[in-house]
């Protein structure tokens, strides 16, 4: 009869163990892509206005069509003169462009 209770004791010991190593592996999936989930890491305190934004791209040629956060980002979409379009994302602090596609290409 000892004999069975071990096994018992040795089955849960590998259920537990089952489901912590279970717990742990969603823990670390959900975990990643909510910490991976913005490109811009700036406080609030520290964004410059969208009124600055437009400037700058205006005086680069560019007339705005229309400028919001994303993801921590400033996301912008433009066009100029010659017809190009632009969609690019910025930090909101130093108002640098991040990534960009020109004429169409998707930045989302």
């Amino acid at each position: 009869m000892l004999h069975l209770d071990a096994g018992r004791a040795e089955e849960s010991d590998k259920v537990k163990g089952t489901w912590f190593a279970s717990c742990l592996l969603v823990a670390c999936l959900t975990a990643g892509p909510a910490a991976a989930d913005r490109d811009c890491n700036v406080p609030l305190a520290d964004w410059q206005p969208r009124e600055a934004l437009q400037k700058k791209l205006e005086a680069e040629g560019w007339s705005v069509q229309s400028i919001h956060s994303d993801d921590g980002c400033y996301k912008v979409r433009a066009a100029n003169v010659q017809g190009e379009r632009l969609k690019a994302k910025y930090d909101p602090a130093s108002l640098e462009r991040l990534r960009h596609g020109k004429d169409g290409a998707d930045d989302d």
